[in-house]
């Protein structure tokens, strides 16, 4: 079950070499407490507060004590918040500290307004799926991660191209020779697989894609397969092996040629809070530089 929104208890969460973290992590913890809000800080981001002795928790505790988490840094520190608070249901806003970003799109010069709108109750709610990767050996899990942008199947830097077998739902997709695969979430198809060549997903669609990384045959495309589908991968023997597996920034240990991996949707969803207005296509033009014109 979902849980209701409350705006109680706030967790700040940050990351500790961001420019300008400290300042912004001052503003937002005053501007809460001054709210009436309860203020909990991620152990390491609290180190930016001096002077201040917030109350500190573990990342991982955090989930069990907030209503909702305030993600400062940029879109990776917004990734691993999510993987964590995700089973609590914790929604989260993204305060970037660089650039204009995906998920996290609130700019520190207008934090207060921003957050006031979303503490009024006027806000729109996001909810995203996640993956989840499992590396099976001999019917044992030996791995298993969850990923919010996307699971990454690839070859070791000493060894040549991986002979890579999909299927879905156990359907035979395809065997490929390629550098890797990229199993990626709409969340994820403006990263990584979008570099390889894939499609842009709305991140409302509930779909994944696939995109082979460098693929030895010109004709081995990008496909985007329903969400609830079950991807597995396996090997073909060859000359030399190694592979690895990464689901958004965490690497698995080395695969073995017979291992089996299998990607699913995962079982709970992260969710976003955004302030009024939210436009996703408005933040595509800016991150990739479309339409430099006006709208007719």
């Amino acid at each position: 079950m979902t849980r209701p929104i409350q705006f109680k208890v706030a967790a700040l969460v940050a990351r500790p070499d961001a420019d300008r973290i400290a300042g912004t992590l001052e503003t937002l913890y005053h501007y809460l407490v001054n709210r009436g809000v309860k203020v909990l800080v991620e152990r390491k981001s609290s180190k930016a507060l001096k002077g201040l002795n917030p109350e500190v928790r573990e990342l991982e505790a955090l989930g069990e004590d907030c209503d909702f988490a305030l993600i400062v840094g940029g879109d990776g520190t917004l990734l691993a918040a999510a993987r964590t608070l995700a089973p609590f249901d914790i929604p989260l806003i993204g305060v970037n500290l660089g650039r204009l970003g995906f998920l996290a799109d609130v700019l520190p010069e207008h934090l207060e307004k921003r957050l006031g709108e979303v503490l009024d109750g006027r806000f729109d709610l996001e909810e995203r799926f996640m993956l989840e990767a499992q590396i099976k050996r001999d019917e044992a899990v030996v791995f298993r991660q969850t990923a919010v942008n996307d699971v990454v199947i690839h070859r070791s830097s000493t060894t040549g191209m991986l002979e890579i077998v999909t299927h879905i739902d156990t359907v035979f997709l395809n065997s490929q020779r390629s550098d890797g695969l990229i199993i990626s979430t709409p969340t994820g198809s403006t990263a990584y697989a979008l570099s390889a060549g894939g499609p842009i997903l709305s991140p409302s669609l509930q779909a994944i894609v696939l995109a082979p990384v460098n693929p030895h045959a010109l004709s081995n495309r990008p496909i985007v397969v329903e969400s609830e589908c079950v991807i597995g991968i396996s090997f073909k023997k060859g000359k030399q092996f190694g592979a690895r597996l990464v689901c958004d920034n965490i690497q698995s240990p080395p695969i073995e040629v017979n291992d089996r991996i299998e990607v699913r949707k995962a079982g709970r969803p992260f969710r976003l809070l955004h302030p009024p207005g939210y436009d996703f296509y408005e933040i595509l033009r800016a991150k990739l530089n479309w339409s430099s014109g006006t709208q007719a």
